[in-house]
């Protein structure tokens, strides 16, 4: 059995402030689906994360997975990408046919390919074995907070519009020039906003890493080359032209102008 914390540390004390954070759900504690086959592993993060007052539920495969999601409301889903039967990748990419519920995959240590095939499949962040339960912990918050943050008041706009094509950041929500919705998952939103918010500036993987997910890029700029790749399929209806311009420098600028609505 493959490690999968580095650490045993657990608190029963739920933390208010800083990285470790819950985001206030509208409903509660969020609702956290752990789809893991390993026993010992499922129930390690199960009781750390009940020990940090989420609510879990969690399941040995696909087939336990889309009986849950019938009937259960599920916040967020930790999914290990080797299951038998259909495997992660395979879940995560139909998952993403009709849902937008944040996935973070689990991967084994230097699996490189596994985890880029993961982001293109859909997964709005991953993790490699063994980890630290606290990195678990904040990677889930900062997923969760992302996609909350839309719906709270604010000064900044509700709306934005670029090309025809309008940005909800309160339903966090895209609707083309058809007006169609058109689904994104939270990292997609995330990286959609971050660039209409900068519209014109250059943004360099290391600036959309710490804007997206918190964290400088630490060697992990290959993901948001996954996620321009994504965005770019989502927004560009003319064929040899694209709205994210790559640069020479390592990074991207968006060129539409972004007003707001």
């Amino acid at each position: 059995m493959t490690a999968v914390f580095r650490t045993a540390h657990s608190s029963a004390n739920r933390p208010t402030t800083g990285p470790d954070a819950i985001p206030t759900m509208t409903n509660g504690s969020p609702n956290i689906l752990i789809v893991e086959d390993d026993k010992p592993t499922r129930d390690l993060i199960s009781r750390y994360l009940r020990d940090h007052s989420f609510s879990v539920d969690a399941v040995a495969n696909g087939k336990e997975m889309d009986r849950h999601l019938s009937h259960d409301r599920v916040d967020l889903i930790i999914l290990d990408l080797m299951l038998p039967g259909e495997d992660g990748l395979s879940l995560c990419r139909r998952l993403r046919m009709d849902s937008t519920t944040p996935v973070i995959i689990l991967t084994a240590k230097g699996e490189d390919l596994d985890r880029i095939l993961g982001l293109e499949m859909g997964a709005d962040d991953y993790l490699a074995k063994p980890f630290n339960p606290r990195e678990l912990l904040a990677r889930i918050n900062a997923v969760l907070r992302r996609r909350s943050s839309g719906l709270g008041a604010g000064s900044a706009p509700a709306r934005l519009t670029f090309q025809g094509w309008t940005i909800d950041l309160r339903l966090r929500e895209l609707r083309d020039p058809q007006g169609a919705q058109v689904p994104l998952t939270s990292a997609e939103f995330d990286l959609l906003q971050a660039f209409c918010e900068r519209a014109g500036r250059v943004l360099t993987r290391d600036n959309l890493l710490s804007m997206t997910r918190g964290r400088p890029g630490g060697g992990f700029g290959r993901s948001i080359d996954v996620l321009v790749s994504r965005l770019r399929r989502k927004l560009d209806r003319t064929e040899g032209t694209s709205v994210i311009k790559t640069v020479r420098i390592g990074g991207y600028v968006f060129t539409p102008v972004v007003e707001e609505a």
